[in-house]
């Protein structure tokens, strides 16, 4: 069985893979991780992720529509957006447009 810890630190070393100006989602990391169902304990990992060294870039996780729904964990509403922005990434109403061409896939192990 997979601890806690032992999950949250797997989610945090793909997490910090994602490319600079590009996103995944809570689900593609899960199932990257082979728990496919378990995309709600991957945000959880990513928001007590805060002061970990080195750093989780967690701003480039988001829902499986592209959405900025871990945004209040970024302690304001404008945070994570800003942060994406700061690396290129055009955010319109809490989304984040071009997602298809800005997804970053995780190794599935397949």
């Amino acid at each position: 069985m997979i601890t806690k810890e032992t999950f949250y630190d797997r989610v945090y070393q793909i997490v910090r893979q994602i490319p600079e100006g590009r996103v995944t989602s809570y689900g593609a990391i899960a199932k990257a991780l082979g728990t496919a169902g378990s995309a709600r304990m991957v945000g959880y990992a990513l928001r007590a992720s805060q002061g970990i060294y080195p750093p989780i870039p967690a701003h480039r996780v988001v829902n499986r529509v592209g959405m900025l729904s871990g945004k209040s964990a970024f302690g304001s509403s404008s945070m994570m957006q800003q942060l994406l922005e700061n690396e290129s990434i055009v955010v319109e109403n809490d989304q984040v447009v071009d997602f298809k061409n800005l997804f970053w896939k995780p190794d599935y192990g397949e």
